[in-house]
């Protein structure tokens, strides 16, 4: 059952996934958190999502034959959603072929929609020096030559010192009208900015040059605060219940991105004093955590965020190591569960900017769910607990190595596992294969039951029936033997991790129905559902649309956008206009509080029922 899995390897960025043989290249690339562009849907139509096979060029599919050139597919190009992966690779990506590339951020004279205008920048100055003729203080000729400049008492105390040592010339850090630093000679070719997504699970920064755009690094880390619960609520419980909760959660997140920035800036080969702003999207709990708010108001009804607006704090008041006049911009938050990495993901999206339906769909342990129609958007959090992220799970486990990530149920079982190891356990988008092929097969009804074998209906095979094991009333469900996996226990799905998907799946179903429902749009008239966030770039959209997790439309209509927290995020750090775009969707979102809605709770019951069948036999 566990195969053998082929190792593809993406270039530029040197990221390695092991797949199992006749995976599509699109979903390697997704596994690799490479997003590729799919307008067309993966249908072969539009030629986005362009590729080059570095080695051992495949024979090309008849769709490549028609899009691409003969140059193109004699130099190895090949349209990723239409290549399947049967021998090692190594992919050469395009910068063009990426969906971020559709928020390319280019120079002013490319024509390109977003300018690189970052609100921290640097001038050069040379003033003249006092003399008896002109005996102005020194701020005056400062400002004189900078415009109408505030400088802090820090570092006014070392403006007169700086200007004498350095013959009265030097280099402006500016952000906005405000001096941050100092340097002496012409430093305008330097300057670093970090954008940085905050996760409850994951953190993840990224260093850019302020000056040409450039990313320059990438670094995560678990995010620390695991060690006090999985979820935000067992986070926000420690701060109400322990006297030191929110310092001790506020200290363990600094550690964690004073790590990280210590890691870009070693990749950068520059010192963390040339990083002058970070910018930081993550759900309203972290963003309150870190700046030392008290989340306690998030834990009861109704919920009540700290801040809705952008918040700006000075990094060397939060003890982050970067330059010590750096500023922190942490997102502005919608309402309750709706914080500032929804608002990063639409700002990515352009959520506004869409002439039909679209849907927003981040999906963690809390479900962020925004519905953008003309000028209306609704934005809603529902809590889909931690089964998607393997917690809950009898034998779940993050995507780590060693992690079943994907699962293929037909005539027999094939698993494919994170790092091509022995199986140890599963984590959510195995979950999420599992049921929903268990459910094709007729192993599990629409209650979520799983059948034993004298309740089976006709045609099951004989091997898929070999799987499963009835103790009392309860069966399970065979993934891995005891012989493949990496312990001396089988890895199984039990009863009740089918349960607490239900319960996940039906949270965001049913909050999703609401949302259309306030909007008068109907499911099929959705234009587009645009899948966000790490989970995300995993999901196989026919098997979450088999459990009811997304809407019922056409495959083609749903759409992956990678971590659009992270891009929303970069597009901020490098230009204000992104800053003031990012307020206007902030202010032009209504939030739906789902806990306060009379109709949730019915429809959450029966969101919990799996739809009846596949609505197409579109495959991922």
């Amino acid at each position: 059952m566990h195969g053998h899995e082929i190792k593809v390897t993406f270039q530029p960025s040197g990221r390695s996934v092991y797949v199992l043989p006749g995976t599509v290249l699109l979903e390697a690339a997704g596994r690799a958190g490479v997003i590729l562009q799919t307008p067309c849907g993966g249908k072969g139509n539009c030629g986005k999502c362009r590729v080059r096979l570095v080695d051992a060029p495949s024979d090309p599919t008849p769709a490549s034959v028609g899009t691409l050139s003969e140059g193109q597919i004699a130099e190895g190009y090949r349209l990723a959603c239409c290549t399947l992966v049967d021998a090692p690779l190594v992919v050469e990506v395009p910068p063009e072929s990426t969906f971020e590339s559709q928020q390319q951020i280019l120079t002013a004279d490319s024509g390109a929609e977003v300018e690189i205008a970052p609100l921290v920048h640097k001038r050069c100055f040379e003033l003249s020096p006092p003399s008896s003729e002109d005996a102005r203080a020194d701020l005056v000729r400062l400002q004189a030559a900078l415009g109408d400049i505030r400088v802090s008492p820090a570092l006014m105390r070392e403006v007169p010192t700086f200007l004498r040592e350095n013959a009265w010339k030097g280099t402006a850090v500016l952000s906005n009208h405000h001096l941050v630093s100092l340097e002496p000679g012409d430093t305008t070719g330097d300057g670093y900015g970090v954008a940085v997504d905050l996760g409850s699970t994951t953190v993840v920064g990224k260093l850019f040059d302020l000056v040409s755009g450039r990313e320059c690094g990438v670094a995560s880390q678990i995010n620390p605060q695991v060690t006090f619960g999985d979820d935000v609520i067992s986070r926000i419980m420690h701060v109400r219940e322990n006297e030191d909760g929110l310092a001790a959660l506020q200290a363990a997140v600094v550690e964690c991105l004073n790590t990280i920035v210590q890691d870009l800036v070693a990749q950068a080969e520059i010192e963390a004093e040339e990083v002058y702003e970070i910018v930081l999207a993550g759900n309203s709990t972290m963003q309150q955590i870190l700046c030392g708010y008290d989340p306690s108001a998030l834990g009861e009804v109704p919920f009540v965020q700290a801040f809705e607006q952008a918040q700006i704090l000075a990094a060397s008041d939060l003890g982050l190591t970067v330059n010590a006049a750096a500023e922190v911009y942490v997102f502005p938050q919608i309402g309750s569960f709706v914080g500032g990495d929804t608002v990063a993901g639409m700002v990515a999206a352009r959520l506004d900017r869409w002439d039909e339906p679209v849907l927003f769909v981040d999906i963690g342990t809390n479900g962020e769910i925004v519905l953008a129609k003309g000028d209306q958007l609704l934005a809603t959090s529902t809590a889909a607990g931690p089964a998607f992220e393997g917690a809950r799970i009898r034998q779940g486990m993050r995507a780590a190595a060693g992690a079943i990530e994907k699962v293929i149920i037909s005539d027999d079982v094939s698993i494919n596992v994170i790092g091509d190891a022995p199986p140890a356990g599963l984590c959510g988008t195995a979950l999420i294969d599992a049921v929903a092929d268990l459910l094709r097969v007729g192993i599990i009804d629409e209650t979520g039951r799983i059948l034993p074998v004298e309740e089976l209906p006709a045609g099951v095979p004989d091997a898929l029936q070999a799987q499963l094991i009835t103790e009392g009333d309860e069966t399970r469900f065979v993934l891995a033997s005891a012989e493949e996996a990496a312990g001396d226990e089988a890895i199984c799905l039990w009863q009740k991790d089918v349960r607490e998907l239900q319960l996940a799946t039906g949270a965001v179903r049913a909050g999703i129905q609401i949302m259309l429902r306030r909007v008068g749009v109907e499911p099929e008239a959705i234009h587009r559902v645009l899948l966000a966030g790490a989970f995300g770039n995993f999901i196989r959209r026919s098997n979450a649309r088999r459990i009811g997790l997304l809407p019922q439309i056409a495959g083609d209509r749903i759409r992956f956008i990678g971590n659009a927290a992270s891009l929303g995020a970069k597009l901020v750090l490098l230009s204000d206009s992104e800053r003031a775009y990012a307020a206007r969707l902030q202010e032009q979102a209504e939030h739906i509080d789902l806990s306060l809605d009379p109709e949730f709770q019915m429809e959450f019951g029966m969101a919990m029922i799996f739809p009846a069948a596949d609505i197409d036999v579109c495959k991922d």
